[in-house]
């Protein structure tokens, strides 16, 4: 293996801001900021989510980010400032740097993610599970 995660973290983390938990929740009221959750569907529903966040699972990121994709959602070329996190601050801090070299900016993660969001005893909204299809 020519690199693993450990590197490509330590590579990513060099290159991004981080900002702590607390500091992130200075930011949870700023109409400029946005919020993404990069968890699974089933770790949202499972543990809760911090309120306004937007979710985008991380393996539609780029896709979503991009405007010439199909699935490019317009929220992200609206100019405004994203805040990243998932459970425990590996997948942010990767999706972070990918979408900082896509051109995203500005662009930063919660260090520790929800988990340390969580830790922090700051405001998570419980998680919802999906309505079966009759």
């Amino acid at each position: 293996m020519k690199k693993g995660y450990r590197q490509l973290l330590d590579e990513a983390n060099a290159e991004i801001e981080v900002v702590s938990p607390e500091e992130a929740a200075g930011l949870i009221e700023d109409e400029d900021t946005i919020f993404v959750d990069l968890r699974d569907p089933r770790e949202v529903e499972r543990d809760g989510r911090i309120p306004g966040a937007r979710h985008v699972t991380r393996g539609m990121l780029e896709f979503w980010i991009d405007p010439e994709s199909p699935y490019h959602k317009p929220f992200f070329a609206s100019g405004k400032s994203f805040v990243f996190f998932c459970a425990g601050g590996w997948r942010s801090a990767l999706a972070t740097k990918t979408a900082q070299d896509m051109g995203l900016s500005p662009v930063k993660h919660i260090l520790g993610g929800f988990t340390a969001w969580k830790a922090a005893g700051l405001p998570v909204e419980p998680g919802q599970k999906k309505k079966k299809a009759d």
